[in-house]
């Protein structure tokens, strides 16, 4: 009890004066810095507002001054059209100026916020291609696009009101609790005797608006991520009859988002009653006050009005802390995706690979998923040119190891070798300049068919766009298509079948002319057909490269120069197709298993 205590008492003292701790406070003000760039319109938008809250006192002014020359003192007594029209002059001109101040102020601090949430967000997507692929392994992909879209508009929302609130707001406030203080420094001190209280509903609901923002932000990510595993596996859930699997869930975390935003909703309003009620009662305090004093009418009038003029100010001075609390809530979940640790950096002093390729080499490399071992030792070289398949049971570790040579992943022990050179010597650009990548499941983008082959080589012209895809066998389809080579292809290339895809990726690889070429399991989901095709363009792809190719259909890497068996992180055979199968080691006993079923003969 006593240790409970004395934790709240060290909690109430990093605290701040509005219930926020210093590292909120450090949060906030990261996300401020975002503003530096446009300072000038900021400062712009700032002076506007303080030109908008100054004529609040032209206002006050008139109604005390000016309202009375409207009213004769005596009975018949003509008022000069001279003073009643400077006076309508005066309201009209504080109006004018009010509305110029607030649309001026509004529209730079808003510009300014729209400029942060542009700038945080393609400071998100940069980090996101900064990051190695281990972070992308531990992360859903919905909760990253919530990060970047989401999170990032909850921020902008939160700085460009509450910049635009603390601009106009407290100088407003100002003006009008110093004009109760010039009619009647004891009223003023009696009227405003309740706002301190304000504070404290603030405070207590800040807190609360601050969690269930948190979890509501956590909740967009969940049902993002299953919208986005709808979208991906389509055709999975239509084939099992699971959409209403699939809607109960979504409908879950839907719910989920729907009940805590109601608790951020209920927060929120929660504040603006009790201060009505507050103001209210100072309202009431002035009446009694105003009986006893027979203060002027005229004063009175004025009094009033700035008591009512400091209403807006409170309330949205008060929801300021509100909206912090939104704010630090999102911009830390998208400042923990701009801190996240890159696994693979550059090393300084690394230089750009020139020359050609000679050899590839793996020297004694050991890495771990996890503390998981998943290759120990491995060591072998490949001379320039040759070709080496890579095989092994499901779980050896294959594609970990190709996945070094680019370096998406950093060897723990060991090294990966070039020309003699460790990897991490060279550039990251340059390294990975060397390679080229054809995989299973194939990369294309929503783009035209020009733009994915040319993807990586931004250079290319048309004619070499074309070339490559005659050479990968892929010209005569592309010439079907409705716009030919202009076509956009969709998510994914959805409007081409698996095949097409993934002579497209290798028209890709072919424009790129890389001397390394990593095939990655390029033709296992493929039909005999469609693979006649592929195993044709891959075989020019080939010509004159160093290929490391993973292969589950063992046919198609007989006609490799050599043969690397993985299993359990180790290389346990190494040899031609002819010298494994004489062996009837691992390798004999894996070509026995897939061509004792007729299906898997070649």
């Amino acid at each position: 009890m006593l240790f409970r205590l004395a934790e709240r008492r060290m909690q109430a003292r990093r605290r701040g004066f509005i219930g926020l701790q210093i590292a909120d406070w450090a949060t906030y003000a990261r996300l401020l810095r975002f503003t530096r760039p446009y300072l000038g319109r900021l400062a712009l938008g700032l002076l506007f507002g303080l030109l908008y809250a100054g004529a609040h006192g032209g206002i006050l002014w008139f109604i005390q001054k000016g309202l009375p020359n409207f009213f004769p003192k005596v009975p018949d007594q003509e008022i000069p059209w001279r003073v009643i029209l400077l006076a309508v002059a005066g309201l009209v001109g504080a109006g004018l100026v009010r509305g110029i101040g607030q649309y001026v102020s509004g529209y730079m601090i808003r510009w300014v916020g729209a400029r942060v949430v542009m700038d945080l967000r393609n400071a998100v997507f940069r980090r996101l291609n900064e990051l190695s692929l281990s972070y992308f392994v531990s992360s859903r992909a919905g909760d990253l696009i919530s990060r970047t879209t989401n999170d990032t508009l909850m921020a902008e929302n939160a700085v460009s009101m509450v910049v635009e609130d603390l601009a106009k707001e407290p100088v407003t406030l100002l003006v009008s609790i110093g004009w109760l203080f010039w009619l009647d420094p004891w009223l003023a001190t009696a009227s405003l005797v309740l706002f301190p209280v304000c504070i404290i509903p603030v405070v207590l609901f800040g807190r609360r608006v601050r969690r269930f923002s948190r979890e509501a932000q956590q909740r967009v990510a969940d049902f993002v991520s299953i919208l986005q595993e709808l979208i991906a596996g389509v055709r999975i859930v239509k084939a099992f009859g699971m959409e209403g699997y699939e809607n109960a869930r979504f409908d879950q975390q839907n719910r989920g988002f729907f009940s805590r935003i109601m608790r951020v909703t209920r927060a929120n309003l929660a504040v603006e009653p009790i201060i009505v009620f507050l103001t209210t009662c100072g309202v009431g305090l002035v009446l009694v006050y105003v009986r006893s004093r027979h203060m002027p009418v005229n004063d009175f009038l004025a009094y009033a009005a700035a008591l009512f003029m400091m209403y807006t100010p409170v309330k949205k001075l008060s929801r300021v802390h509100l909206l912090i609390q939104q704010a630090v809530a999102a911009a830390e979940r998208v400042f923990q995706v701009l801190d996240a640790p890159v696994d693979v950096v550059e090393r300084p002093g690394a230089v750009p690979f020139t020359g050609h390729v000679e050899s590839v080499a793996f020297d004694h490399v050991v890495f771990a998923y996890g503390g998981e071992p998943v290759l120990n030792g491995i060591t072998f070289s490949v001379r320039a040119g040759q070709r080496v398949a890579i095989v092994g049971g499901s779980g050896a570790g294959k594609t970990t190891l190709v996945s070094l040579l680019p370096r998406f992943y950093d060897v723990q022990g060991g090294a990966v070798l070039i020309n003699g050179r460790d990897t991490r010597e060279f550039t990251l650009a340059s390294l990975r300049r060397l390679i080229g990548l054809v995989t299973q499941d194939t990369v294309l983008f929503n783009d035209t068919v020009a733009n994915n082959i040319a993807y990586g080589s931004p250079e290319a012209d048309q004619e070499s766009i074309v070339r490559a895809a005659r050479r990968a066998n892929a010209h005569d389809f592309i010439m079907r298509l409705p716009q030919q080579y202009a076509t956009v292809i969709g998510d994914m290339g959805v409007r081409l079948s698996g095949g097409e895809r993934q002579r497209l990726a290798i028209a890709r690889a072919l424009l790129r002319n890389p001397p390394i070429l990593i095939l990655d399991e390029a033709t296992s989901a493929l039909d005999t057909e469609s693979e006649r095709l592929v195993q044709a363009a891959l075989q020019e792809l080939m010509v004159n490269r160093t290929v490391f190719a993973i292969a589950h259909r063992l046919s198609t890497i007989a006609n490799c120069d050599r043969i690397i068996v993985l299993d359990r992180g180790r290389i346990v055979e190494e040899g031609t197709h002819e010298q494994l199968l004489a062996c009837g080691g691992l390798y004999k006993r894996l070509y026995d298993m897939q061509f004792a079923d007729p299906a898997g003969a070649p």
